[in-house]
């Protein structure tokens, strides 16, 4: 597991990005993060154009809140230890709506499938994060080509290292304005916050804030590619 040495963006944050098929944009998503006192709250959302919903409708919403204190020391740097992760997700047919609580002082990991109402208990051990506080966490460290990273992570009721090999340097033209980035390429076990087919990259702005400016995954129909077109950041 790698430590971060400083906490590099500000809250509250806010990024809209537009979402893409093929060339043709089919849908908005949004990152924030929030302070609520002594919790932090990650939000992801996406949503289909209304014309897209006609015959394929995504409607996801990802949110991991951190805690502040307790055994925040042990994570270094970072802004909390992750305390509950909610994802609701419906893209077309195919629907997810699962709860992870962490509980560090005792030790354990409750995974609840809201959908067939199944409870289950795994061991917590360590600096584990869920699939949306894993990426915010990535933003936090060193990052250089040629080199990779490793976090730990628990979705799809197990525990993994992550792998997040960075690739490359290159310069992304968005509508928010033009950026050099990193090119990281996560070595996804499970699904984490899409339902992908294939690889994920992740343009990361080559700073400190490390500004997720671009991604593209496979999803179930093809490929999707998010990219930033605003925000408060």
């Amino acid at each position: 597991m790698d430590i971060p040495p400083a906490f590099p963006f500000s809250i509250p944050e806010r990024l809209q990005y537009d979402l893409t098929w093929t060339g043709i944009k089919t849908g908005e998503a949004i990152l924030e993060a929030r302070d609520h006192g002594q919790y932090i709250q990650l939000i992801s959302t996406a949503e289909s154009a209304k014309w897209v919903s006609l015959f394929y409708a995504v409607e996801d919403t990802v949110t991991s809140t951190l805690k502040r204190e307790g055994e925040k020391e042990s994570f270094g740097a970072f802004i909390g230890v992750p305390y509950r992760y909610r994802i609701t997700l419906q893209e077309g047919k195919h629907r997810r709506d699962k709860e992870i609580l962490f509980d560090y002082p005792a030790g354990k990991i409750t995974h609840i499938n809201h959908l067939r109402r199944e409870v289950r208990e795994f061991p917590l051990k360590g600096m584990v994060f869920d699939p949306l506080s894993s990426f915010y966490y990535l933003r936090s460290l060193p990052l250089a080509v040629g080199k990779s990273v490793s976090i730990d992570l628990f979705d799809n009721k197990k525990t993994y290292a992550l792998e997040v090999r960075v690739l490359r340097k290159e310069t992304v033209k968005t509508p928010a304005g033009t950026f050099p980035t990193l090119v990281v390429k996560p070595l996804m076990q499970s699904e984490g916050i899409f339902h992908r087919k294939g690889d994920i990259l992740i343009w990361l702005t080559d700073d400190e804030r490390r500004l997720p400016v671009q991604l593209k995954t496979r999803v179930v129909l093809g490929s999707v590619k998010a990219v930033l077109v605003g925000g408060k950041y």
